[in-house]
């Protein structure tokens, strides 16, 4: 390709070898490549460290950022504008940024100047919301956007309504390789006249390479020559969460299906000469890969293009380039189809040829040279499209063009309101009240808590969050019956369960905070255990009268089918309490009166969150739209003259046709409206909600009946209530855990959703 005009700097954002991943070696590859392609242009690598000690990496990595430090993104913008480059290459995977959902690569993306264009290494088909919200603003924030196959332009139109001029489809570039026989490089692994099987790549459950070795007792039936070799280190995160237990697990499976001699593991990262080698040993490559849903894959691309025989599982990535005869496609999670798509490519020379051919050839416009032409094209086209004006800058929440900066995290108070145990209830001031000890319903709060926190990478210390995280949850197991399935509220300082069984709506909020922990947890045995809570405590919830216990349960299904989105029985529970709170509201809203209970009490919003949330991924309008008709006539009737939020008394609720409490107002309240209208934004995009979410938090702070503060900012704690003309001066749990609970949301919000016009 002859550029009109050479780009003097490119800047490429992603990880970088000797970090162990293949986003890593994508980046040095497609740099190198461009390099070379651009001779004129000075190419260089922005880095993302997944730990503190960072990596000894090559020169042309010249600015390095951490993953959960926000302010390093900040600091990576500064550099990319001070160093002026033309273009930055985006590498994009969930995983690889910090904050909920990757989200603290929009700070980044808010403050650069240059045109970005950024590839996609997974598009989701089915997001969550805060997914779904990163994506759009990832989408909006890139001049250009790359995928590697056309479902993931099929995607991005459908799912995120990104205009087709703005998406560039270029395969991933693979090394230049020549078509030869495979047995002229057998030798060099002592196996000559074997018929050789490869998969290679960072192992992990999601490789499914289990049913390939379930699978090989029926090919060495047939052909007893053949041998298995799997290639590659175990993933370095699943390394540290559960060491070689997968390995093991699969070395163990061959020799319980007969066949060890017949696999040969090679626990190492390969370089990419040396991996040539492998390649080109290889009669059929496996990618017995579970998810459907996996719209690049590196190492298929490389070994099709090398002109490889492949069997592979469907996945989108699959089906695209094995389609047409390239290849032999199976089902997922079936052993017995990949033996027999594998004997009869081996049974079958010329047919195995002919594939073969065809790889080969569709992989030429695969290769490097080919790829970095097309993403150059890409770099002038985002350059060309560039509006003159340049992006405003932005950090942290904004309403219209007005910053809003949110208060610092301040934990000592909970520290302090902690021990072995759990967290107190009460406080007398700012002391825990040993008299009161511990409740449930406030250790599913704090562990909720920590688990949002996990997601938005705050600074708290990896042992201090571990040892927190863990205090919290090992309470609310212990507090779990197994027998009767439900959950024990109080216990004494003594540590003596002060009851057979809790609340519904403790036992709601328990079932709440677990799935958060299942849905969220990067720790596997929190997260195990958080699943186990849950499943043991849910099948109890369908004999459940309280409608708020049903809201609670809700909001944590929601969370729980991010660790199992296909579980029937869960979904099942989902639709049926939404549709119990969708006929109370038949049964008791009116047009004076569009509420759910003939009485507004606590934690209102959660009736509007539950039926939006649910709504939206239920995909009934119908509960979407009463969750925020509810939620704008709540907000109508909790707002003062002033504009202040103003909640619900908890000195006698609000009944209707009749009182209305204004005090004792309470932190929960806040907390839940805060909660409800951030849903509502994120699901209507109408800013209004926005500025809800923001009035109510506002209570905290002072915006308020008295315009006194709750939350103290030196200890980090917030008073249990505001009364008529003063505040209690009284730090409890509950208090002190909503507003946290509310910050976090908020700073989630802040990182997911850009608020600038």
């Amino acid at each position: 390709m002859s550029l009109a005009k050479p780009l003097p700097s490119i800047a490429f954002l992603g990880n970088y070898p000797p970090r162990l991943c293949g986003i890593a070696t994508f980046t040095r590859d497609l740099c190198e490549a461009i390099a070379r392609e651009s001779k004129h242009s000075d190419c260089f690598v922005s880095s993302v460290n997944d730990r503190k000690e960072g990596y000894r990496y090559a020169p042309l990595v010249r600015c390095e950022l951490q993953e959960k430090d926000l302010d390093s993104y900040r600091r990576a913008a500064d550099y990319l504008n001070f160093n002026n480059a033309d273009v930055l290459s985006v590498q994009h995977e969930f995983g690889i940024y910090g904050g909920i959902s990757g989200s603290h690569l929009l700070s980044l993306l808010k403050e650069v100047r240059m045109p970005v264009v950024t590839t996609l290494h997974t598009v989701l088909a089915e997001p969550n919301t805060t997914q779904k919200a990163v994506m759009e603003e990832l989408c909006r924030r890139s001049d250009r956007l790359i995928v590697m196959a056309q479902k993931g332009e099929e995607l991005l139109r459908e799912i995120y309504a990104v205009e087709t001029h703005k998406i560039d489809v270029i395969p991933h570039g693979i090394p230049d390789m020549e078509f030869l026989s495979s047995d002229s490089y057998k030798a060099q692994f002592g196996v000559e006249g074997k018929m050789v099987l490869l998969t290679f790549g960072l192992l992990g459950p999601g490789k499914g390479i289990e049913y390939a070795i379930q699978a090989l007792p029926k090919i060495i039936e047939q052909h007893p020559n053949v041998v298995y070799l799997i290639l590659g280190a175990t993933h370095p995160h699943l390394i540290a969460r559960e060491g070689e237990r997968y390995r093991l697990s699969l070395k163990r499976l061959a020799d319980e299906c007969g066949i060890k001699s017949h696999v040969i593991f090679y626990d190492q990262f390969v370089s990419a000469s040396d991996l040539k080698e492998f390649i080109g040993a290889t009669d059929v490559y496996l990618t017995p890969y579970l998810n459907e849903a996996q719209i690049t894959s590196g190492t298929l691309a490389q070994v099709f293009g090398a002109g490889k025989a492949v069997v592979s599982t469907p996945y989108w990535h699959a089906k695209e380039l094995l389609g047409g005869g390239r290849g032999v496609l199976v089902p997922i999670r079936d052993s017995a189809a990949i033996a027999e798509g594998v004997c009869a490519l081996i049974a079958d020379g010329p047919r195995m040829e002919t594939i073969r051919s065809l790889a080969y050839d569709q992989g030429k416009s695969m290769r490097w040279p080919a790829v970095a032409a097309q993403y150059l094209e890409s770099f002038q086209h985002a350059c060309a499209d560039r509006r003159a004006k340049a992006r405003s800058a932005f950090s942290g929440w904004t309403l219209g063009n007005r910053p809003y900066t949110l208060p610092p995290l301040q934990l000592n108070h909970i520290r302090q309101m902690s021990d072995g145990t759990g967290i107190f209830q009460h406080a007398i001031f700012t002391v825990p009240n040993f008299h009161e000890g511990y409740c449930v319903d406030d250790n599913a709060r704090a562990y909720i808590l920590c688990n949002l926190l996990d997601d938005l990478g705050t600074h708290l210390s990896v042992e201090s969050y571990d040892r927190l995280s863990t205090t919290y949850l090992a309470f609310l197991a212990a507090a779990l019956d197994y027998q009767s399935g439900r959950f024990r509220n109080f216990m004494s300082h003594s540590r003596q369960w002060l009851e057979e069984y809790g609340s519904e709506d403790s036992h709601a909020r328990s079932l709440w905070a677990v799935g958060t922990g299942a849905g969220r947890s990067r720790n596997e045995g929190r997260q195990r255990l958080a699943a186990q809570l849950f499943d043991r405590g849910l099948p109890v919830v369908t004999q459940f009268t309280s409608p708020r216990s049903w809201c609670f349960v809700l909001l944590g299904i929601h969370e729980y089918l991010r660790y199992r989105p296909g579980a029937e029985e869960v979904i099942a529970l989902r639709a049926e309490l939404t549709a119990r709170l969708l006929d109370l509201w038949d049964r008791c809203a009116t047009d004076h009166w569009p509420w759910f209970e003939s009485s507004l009490s606590y934690d209102n919003a959660r009736f509007s969150q539950a039926l939006i949330l649910s709504g939206a991924w239920m995909k009934c309008p119908r509960s979407a739209a009463i969750g925020l008709r509810s939620l704008r006539w709540l907000v109508s009737i909790q707002k003062t003259q002033q504009g202040n939020f103003r909640p619900i008394g908890n000195n006698g609720f609000y009944q209707r046709d009749g009182y209305r409490a204004n005090f004792d107002q309470q932190p929960v309240e806040a907390q839940a409206m805060v909660s409800a209208c951030l849903e509502a934004f994120y699901t209507t995009k109408d800013p209004q909600w926005q500025i809800e979410a923001k009035r109510a938090f506002e209570w905290f702070l002072g915006r308020n009946d008295v315009n006194l503060p709750l939350y103290d900012f030196i200890s980090g704690g917030c008073s249990d209530g505001l009364h008529e003309t003063h505040v209690s001066e009284n730090q409890g749990a509950e208090s002190t855990l909503a507003f946290h609970l509310a910050l976090a949301e908020m700073n989630q919000s802040a990182h997911v959703i850009s608020h600038s016009p």
